[in-house]
């Protein structure tokens, strides 16, 4: 067996919406075909793998004879609510062959953003892989509307990446892997910059939101707490095992950097800000050299945030280079910026820097 087959031992593969369905139909034999890749990998070799599956709205589209993408909210959630069943349905069928169990988790993103409950979510799958069940996790657009505005399931794949601790998130889609400019794929990433995500595009497609942009936020996310993210095709024949056998030669691949801890991935991506603190360039110089951020060096905030909650941190330009728990709620903070009081609104501990 080859190395990198050893080391991918638990594994997240998202499975984008575009894949359920081929030529406007639903395609009962990728189910069939992506459900063997799984179950074979966990029974012959052992693999853990979590499941992040789009494809409930598109199921009840397809139920309820929907041609586009739903605007009016109540229609989108009955479609999520009625094709969920649907597609959990489909999962337990196919997965039943090798006699696996597949556990539901529907998660909004309020599930991510407050620490408990992001932890008692880690508790939960955790256990559940120790069982030998799949999980299959999907965004609760019945009842989330912040979620169904969000979109889709990239982000949500990069935090359960995190969140189990894997060794390889592949998000599988319709297409090859990123393209450069002459729509060649790129099979290797080694630094998520401008010049990459300008190569990102948001989808067309009728029945998901999202595309290369999201993608390549996903892959930024995890790659910052040691995870590599391969981008692929899912209609390539037994992609799953391709991608483990050699990564760099089925997808893109993006390397991962320097591995941020469980509190600092949370900091940085698994809570939605509640506010933004802008600061001179003075703090902004000491908050990137690990110092914490005092009340001297805030010019302004704004948003609604109450003590501990994440703030996002921008310079004089607009520019957010860092996120943090806030010690101060917005109204004390506001009182408090650019005193020479010195009061510390942000422990060096607390704040993870994005980008320099």
């Amino acid at each position: 067996m080859k190395q990198s087959q050893v080391r991918f031992k638990r594994i997240v593969v998202k499975i984008g919406s575009s894949l359920f369905y081929k030529e406007k139909k639903l395609d009962a034999l990728f189910f069939h075909e992506i459900a063997g890749q799984i179950g074979e990998l966990i029974k012959v070799e052992g693999k853990e793998i979590v499941i992040v599956s789009s494809g409930a709205i598109a199921l009840g589209m397809d139920l309820l004879k929907i041609e586009a993408r739903p605007k009016r909210l109540p229609l989108l959630q009955a479609a999520a609510a009625l094709g969920q069943n649907a597609l959990m349905d489909r999962y337990n069928k196919e997965f039943s062959r090798y006699e696996l169990n597949c556990a539901q988790v529907l998660l909004t993103y309020q599930d991510l953003c407050e620490r408990q409950r992001y932890v008692n979510a880690k508790s939960t799958l955790i256990e559940l892989i120790k069982l030998g069940c799949i999980p299959v996790i999907n965004e609760n657009d019945t009842v989330s509307t912040d979620e169904i505005k969000f979109g889709d399931n990239d982000l949500l794949s990069g935090l359960v990446a995190n969140l189990v601790e894997a060794d390889l998130l592949i998000l599988l889609s319709d297409v090859d892997g990123l393209l450069d400019r002459d729509n060649k794929v790129i099979s290797v990433v080694d630094d998520i910059n401008a010049q990459v995500k300008s190569l990102a595009h948001s989808t067309k497609n009728r029945t998901s939101v999202g595309g290369m942009i999201t993608k390549i936020g996903a892959a930024n996310m995890v790659v910052k707490s040691g995870i590599p993210c391969v981008i692929a095709n899912g209609r390539t024949k037994r992609i799953i095992p391709a991608v483990l056998a050699n990564p760099q030669s089925s997808g893109t691949l993006f390397v991962s950097k320097n591995s941020l801890s469980f509190k600092e991935h949370w900091i940085a991506f698994g809570a939605k800000p509640k506010g933004k603190v802008i600061v001179d360039e003075g703090a902004k110089q000491a908050l990137l050299n690990k110092k914490s951020l005092l009340s001297v060096g805030v010019v302004s905030c704004s948003g609604f945030f109450e003590r501990n909650d994440i703030v996002s941190i921008t310079d004089n330009n607009g520019i957010e280079f860092a996120r943090g728990r806030v010690r101060l709620n917005c109204a004390d903070l506001d009182k408090a910026k650019g005193s020479h009081l010195e009061k510390e609104v942000i422990h060096r501990d607390d704040i993870v820097i994005l980008q320099i």
